[in-house]
Parts: C-alpha cells; structure tokens; sequence
C-alpha cells in the first residue's frame, strides 16, 4: 500500500516557494464535460480546446499531472441495462467509452504541444500504451500529461474507484475532482436553496452525513491512504489554478 504524505506536509516551504504546492494530482472529469448539453454533440471540439488550454496553464505551474475520464456522454453501464444489454457488458462498453474520451483529450492536449500518453487497463496497444505503474510514474516525472482510460478495466467498478485507484498507485499528492458545481453540499443545491456548502469536511463527517462525494469504494480507498480531495467547479476560468495555488477554492476532503 503507497502512503502519501499528510496534508500538512504538502504546503510550500519558504525555501521552495517557487516550487508548485502539489508536486503530484490526479484530476477526475466525468464524460459529460466534453458533452455540449445545447446541441447534444458527445464531443465539442471547442469544449476539449477549452480544457486543454486550462491543463496546460497547470504543466507551466510545475505540478506533474494525471487524469481519469468518465465515459457518460457516451455509454454508462447502468443506462444499458435498460436497453436489454447485461450489466457486465455495458460496464465493458462504458469502459471502451472512456477510452474514445481520452483519445479525443490526448489530441486536444498535443495540438497545443502537450506531450501526453494514454494508458489503458484494457490491453489495446494498436491505440494506447498499457497500465504499467512505473511507467506511468516515469511519464509523469518528464512532464507528461497521463490520461488512464478504461476505467479499473472491471466490470462494477465506477470511473471514481478507478481515480482514487490509480491516484494511490502513483503517489497523487491530490485527488481534484473537477464537476459543474463549486464544492460539496449538504444537500442539492437546485432543490434546497439552503443548502450549506462545505468549505473543508473530514472523510468521517462526510461518512456520517451521507454526502455522495465519490462512490463507497473510492472514498474508502482515498481515506485509507490520506489522499486529501477537493471538489471544485472545473469549468469556472482558472479555477484550477487557484486549487493549486492553495486558494479556499471548492471543498477539501481531508483526513
């Protein structure tokens, strides 16, 4: 099992304060941040452009970056099930999904001259090179941008358990999970206007109550290797940024 350093350890000293304050993250983008929800295209080029662009301003900061994508603008695997497809072949499609999402980021990211490798747990290598810890730790340390597709490469295991997973497995300062709100709630803010936000919350007082940050086996997996996790709103201009700067900026899970 890979510890991490506690969060008091990650600030920026004052004799490396030109170093970035996290050395290490993983970013999460579910799939439905390539989707333009106004004229239902699964891919926006514009969209990828637009995260791409926000990517590179997190390379030029110094700190090395990982990403895990979703694949629910195309496939879920739950949504199969309805259309008469068994659950361990749409978890399978989903997965496949995933990869056509990090295909697409992986050129976005290179036709603004970030180099990037796509890693999958699914063996595919005609399209990507295969999850080999020490190799994606090595891509990490020349300034790569490394995208895990496909998932865990099982069935029953969300794209959140695949974050965290790998997030342990390369020694993530952070898990960032970037979404379309500013943090974590209380309750769903579009149906509760009192809903209170967290500005930081303890993976135990999230546990007790029942906020839905990341799936059980996800959360568990970050708590029990103190990966802290901020929840933010990815697509708000440099928002990212200043999570990484250190800024009070969405909420922080922490231990």
């Amino acid at each position: 099992m890979i510890r991490v350093k506690p969060l008091t350890q990650l600030m920026t000293t004052d004799e490396h304060q030109n170093q970035p304050r996290y050395k290490r993250v993983l970013l999460k983008l579910s799939g439905e941040a390539f989707q333009n929800r106004d004229n239902g295209e699964s891919l926006d080029p514009e969209i990828l452009i637009s995260i791409a662009l926000q990517l590179k301003k997190v390379c030029d900061m110094g700190t090395q970056v990982a990403i895990v994508v979703g694949g629910g603008n195309i496939f879920r695997g739950l949504t199969g099930e309805n259309s008469g497809v068994d659950r361990t072949t749409g978890d399978y499609m989903g997965m496949l999904a995933t990869v056509i999402n990090s295909l697409a980021l992986q050129s976005a990211l290179e036709k603004i001259g970030i180099h990037t490798r796509v890693m999958t747990a699914i063996s595919m290598p005609a399209v990507a090179e295969p999850f080999i810890r020490r190799r994606a730790i090595r891509h990490l340390e020349k300034g790569r941008i490394v995208i895990f597709g496909s998932g865990t490469g099982n069935p029953y295991f969300t794209t959140d358990s695949a974050a965290a997973l790998r997030a342990t497995e390369i020694g993530a300062d952070l898990l960032i999970k970037g979404t379309k709100v500013d943090g974590v709630y209380s309750s769903d803010p579009m149906k509760n206007p009192d809903a209170e936000r967290y500005d930081k919350i303890s993976y135990n007082e999230a546990i007790r109550n029942q906020l839905r940050i990341m799936d059980a086996a996800a959360f568990s997996l970050c708590m029990d290797n103190r990966i802290p996790i901020i929840v933010f709103n990815f697509f708000k201009p440099d928002e990212i940024i200043r999570v990484l700067n250190g800024e009070p900026v969405g909420t922080m899970v922490y231990e």
